[in-house]
């Protein structure tokens, strides 16, 4: 299994970054904290500081499998601005995860969403339909390769919609029945 990553910057949306990592490694997937900046510390919008396992210059993204964006503000808006996370997003050949203001501001003005189905932050749709997404009004959204989110109470579906994707169904029930969430199916909107 390839290693995955999730990037964050000053203002990232806590439970949206650490609902993924957490449900991540619990189905037994490799993924590791980015700072987006030179320091390992970063604070969310909430206050809340997290250490990171890497800075974005010491991480090696060759074959990586998934590239995670929380939403947050002004997280969302930080992860827009460093030019390397975007050049890296342009060419990344895995799949892409992007929960709350981040489909809208991240990956839309990227012409990553271009004719394709997503959800994002209720209010920031403009953005995403004026490069070219079809926007739907959905918890959560799972494409073959890009999985979108509509904000923090959707990021526990969030994270099991990417272990199913990597892991298949039955791995996220799993996931998810042992954290007490008990859906017959995951009901993803595809």
């Amino acid at each position: 299994m390839h290693r995955s990553f999730i990037f964050l910057a000053e203002g990232f949306e806590e439970i949206e970054a650490l609902t993924v990592v957490d449900v991540m490694r619990r189905a037994g997937m490799d993924i590791k904290t980015v700072s987006i900046t030179s320091e390992h510390k970063v604070v969310g919008a909430h206050g809340i500081p997290v250490l990171t396992d890497m800075t974005f210059k010491e991480a090696d993204f060759d074959d990586s499998e998934w590239l995670i964006l929380p939403g947050g503000m002004p997280g969302a808006t930080n992860l827009a601005a460093f030019e390397a996370l975007g050049d890296l997003l342009k060419v990344h050949k895995g799949k892409i995860a992007a929960i709350c203001a981040a489909p809208a501001v991240v990956l839309a003005p990227l012409g990553l969403l271009k004719d394709k189905e997503a959800t994002c932050y209720p209010g920031f749709e403009p953005a995403c339909r004026a490069n070219g997404a079809i926007m739907r009004d959905a918890p959560v959204i799972s494409l073959t390769n890009l999985i979108t989110a509509n904000g923090p109470s959707s990021a526990l579906r969030f994270a099991l919609a990417i272990v199913a994707s990597s892991l298949g169904e039955q791995a996220a029930q799993e996931v998810g029945g042992a954290m007490l969430y008990y859906p017959k199916k995951m009901n993803f909107y595809f």
